[in-house]
């Protein structure tokens, strides 16, 4: 049996389990286990790895995608750029197993952001500067639109939700959140910026999945934005992990 997982803390957020289970099932895939792995820090990733020597990958979540980095061998370019890793494969060797580590929220954020991109797209705000936020910037740097980071405490080279009024969002019309605000059940929260500068010109997009549409994207549809939450940016980088765990 090869065994894959997920590891964060906390986990009860996750889709992960139920997304390969169900696509196990649908592809009368036999010989494989997903489960969860709510570890709170990565220093206990060693000791799971001797606990469960079936597992031959891992997805990481909140907070680990930084941390995880320094228990792996190598990293694939994008990751190492990136600076931050979500999916890592495990390669049982004659003693220690190897382990690399990729990032897919990369690609799945890029294929699914893309489509939406218009001509007027030409700054974005980025919400957050965790692990899933340095994916964010690796795609925008690549599509070459220039972008402001904004945080709620004083960081260099970023700027304050307090700083963000309507001349800035006139400007900036690509918004993506990429924290865990308004995530289940946390349903009311949301970056804190003058909505009512928004317009039919803004991209909202929410990496949130859990709910559909969260208070970010309600409030940015409701001045007529177009909204985009992270279902399919989910979808597409779990596929892109079982396609690196196969290859």
């Amino acid at each position: 049996m090869r065994k894959f997982g997920l590891i964060g803390y906390p986990l009860s957020h996750s889709f992960s389990k139920k997304y390969f289970t169900e696509k196990f099932e649908r592809e009368h895939i036999d010989d494989c286990a997903y489960e969860l792995y709510p570890i709170a820090t990565t220093d206990e990733f060693p000791a799971l790895l001797v606990a469960d020597p079936e597992l031959r990958g891992i997805n990481v979540t909140i907070p680990h995608k930084l941390s995880v980095m320094e228990h792996l061998d190598a990293l694939d370019a994008a990751a190492e750029a990136i600076g931050a890793v979500n999916c890592v494969d495990i390669r049982p060797g004659a003693g220690k197993p190897a382990l690399k580590g990729y990032n897919t929220d990369a690609y799945g954020f890029e294929v699914s952001l893309k489509p939406h991109l218009k001509d007027h797209h030409q700054q974005a705000l980025i919400f957050g500067d965790g692990g899933a936020a340095k994916a964010v910037k690796y795609v925008l740097r690549k599509l070459n639109i220039p972008f402001l980071t904004v945080m709620r405490n004083p960081v260099a080279g970023a700027v304050l939700y307090k700083d963000i009024d309507g001349v800035i969002l006139k400007s900036h019309t690509l918004l993506i959140n990429t924290t865990p605000l308004g995530m289940s059940p946390d349903y009311d929260s949301c970056p804190d910026i003058p909505y009512e500068a928004l317009g039919p010109l803004h991209l909202a997009y929410d990496l949130v999945y859990n709910p559909e549409l969260t208070t970010f994207l309600s409030k940015s549809l409701a001045q007529g934005a177009a909204v985009k939450n992270g279902l399919e940016m989910l979808h597409l980088q779990a596929e892109r992990s079982w396609y690196i765990w196969n290859s």
